[in-house]
Formats: C-alpha cells, sequence, structure tokens
C-alpha cells in the first residue's frame, strides 16, 4: 500500500493540471466550477481572557458564490471539548459584510 504522503502528491498534482488545463480553456473551466463549491474556515485571534480556546467560523458556498451553510465551532482542547453552531442569516450577515471585499492574491513581498 502506498504511503499517504506519496498520494497525497499524486493528487495535488493530478488537481494542478486540471486547474492549469482550466486556466487555458473557458469551456474546461466552466465545465469544472460549475462542479465545485467551496468552503473556507475563518480563525479567530486568541482572547485576553484565553488563550486556550479555540473558535472559527466555517462558510460554505455554491460556485457562484452563494452561501449554502455555515457554522461557529468553539473548542477547548485541554479540556478535549468541542461543540459548533449552526450560524442564522442574522447572525452570518456581519461576517459576510466584513468580508466582502476579500480578494486572494499571492503576497509578492
Amino acid at each position: 500500500m502506498s504511503d499517504i504522503n506519496e498520494l497525497a502528491e499524486k493528487r495535488l498534482k493530478s488537481r494542478i493540471r486540471k486547474i492549469k488545463k482550466c486556466n487555458k480553456s473557458e469551456e474546461e473551466k466552466e465545465k469544472f466550477f460549475s462542479q465545485l463549491g467551496t468552503s473556507f474556515e475563518v480563525f479567530f485571534p486568541p482572547t485576553k481572557k484565553s488563550d486556550t480556546v479555540s473558535d472559527s467560523l466555517m462558510i460554505w458556498v455554491t460556485p457562484e458564490g452563494k452561501v449554502l451553510d455555515a457554522e461557529y465551532s468553539y473548542e477547548e482542547p485541554e479540556e478535549e471539548q468541542y461543540t459548533s453552531i449552526p450560524l442564522t442569516e442574522k447572525d452570518l450577515k456581519p461576517f459576510l459584510e466584513a468580508f466582502g471585499d476579500m480578494k486572494f492574491e499571492l503576497d509578492d513581498s
């Protein structure tokens, strides 16, 4: 059986080839991205009260950028406790507003 790192490396290379193909062909790009949703997680910085608590926001979106689902996660690693809370539209709106101008680029500094 192959090592998990080798399998991951092969899969990553395959994904990179596919994305490069999509970058060269609008038809391939449209076909690929019509199937692709995405998610991202925002990790909040530690608070003054506790640096042992970890909390984050996870958002899942469609290829068109429409939010499908969102949840807030809270973890106390030392106590081995974890919970997540689904976010209502009302609770999610301030986060979406804050991240509304976000754009992903490579840092070339």
